[in-house]
């Protein structure tokens, strides 16, 4: 039997996948039918519009079925296409990395300010606790020329996967990575540590959209039974190894940004500003400063 795209022109099997998508409870039916017929056909939206009257090839048609039965099926279209776009750059992912989301973008925001702030010439050197895809290092070492930044993660593939990538963005000479449990196998200090730590309380996971429950790692999603288990963990270590007037910034979930700032208070930081909200108002970017003595 056939697949249902075998013979249809471009026009046409967006229009089908689309009406599949829409009938699977897909919400961006319209915006996942195009992104996917691109990718498959290598086409951008242009493309598609100028070769809309042609018809698929065989090759492109199985592509696009296979597509379609994945994004019914629940599997998020980034994960289909193993390619993410944070920051404007484009992230390879693997089953060990969350999906970057746009509210981790605040996290960047929040860092470039403080990084701004900095009285001193020397090029900052950055830890990113939890690395995954490298989405938030290599943001900002994309950013702030000159600057080293040590992504950490528990799992290899993650590792690879960040490394990859920041060969593939130019940045593998001022980027390196170590598998270790938060800062257990790090020396020195440093003058910005970032995180977007697990921080979902288990409870909740199952509560979780399907795309999320199912595809993203739950490692990185765990924050264990009130969600404040990594912060617990990597807060003091991170206060150890700022050096002075070096910054903490972390991810936090929604309603956690006030217990994180207690935590972080209590490992002898200095909580200077509120947190930064994301485009949602939720305080989605907490930071501290270890203040010099």
């Amino acid at each position: 039997m056939s697949d249902p795209f075998t013979g249809q022109t471009v026009e046409s099997a967006r229009r089908t996948l689309s009406a599949r998508l829409r009938t699977a409870g897909i919400d961006e039916a319209e915006l996942d039918a195009r992104t996917l017929l691109g990718a498959a056909l290598g086409l951008d939206l242009t493309g598609l519009v100028a070769q809309a009257s042609r018809s698929l090839t065989v090759t492109e048609a199985a592509t696009v079925a296979e597509y379609a039965a994945r994004r019914m099926a629940g599997e998020p279209v980034a994960r289909i296409l193993g390619v993410r776009e944070f920051w404007g750059l484009p992230f390879q992912l693997s089953h060990a990395t969350l999906v970057p989301r746009p509210d981790t973008e605040t996290v960047v925001e929040l860092a470039l300010e403080i990084i701004r702030e900095r009285s001193s010439s020397t090029p900052p050197r950055i830890v990113d606790i939890g690395v995954g895809s490298g989405a938030i290092l290599l943001a900002l070492l994309h950013e702030v020329p000159g600057a080293f930044g040590i992504g950490i993660d528990l799992n290899l593939d993650a590792l690879r996967t960040a490394k990859r990538n920041a060969a593939a963005l130019g940045l593998a000479q001022r980027a390196a990575f170590v598998a270790c449990s938060y800062l257990d196998a790090l020396t020195g200090s440093f003058d910005l540590i970032v995180s977007n730590p697990p921080y979902i309380r288990t409870a909740e996971i199952a509560d979780l959209s399907r795309e999320v429950r199912e595809h993203d790692p739950h490692l990185a999603l765990d924050g264990g039974s009130d969600g404040f288990n990594a912060y617990r963990a990597l807060i003091p270590q991170a206060a150890a190894r700022l050096s002075p007037g070096g910054a903490l910034i972390v991810e936090a979930g929604e309603g956690q940004a006030d217990g994180i700032a207690t935590l972080m208070q209590a490992a002898a930081l200095t909580v200077e500003r509120p947190p930064k909200a994301d485009l949602a108002g939720i305080p989605r970017a907490v930071s501290a400063r270890k203040m010099p003595p």
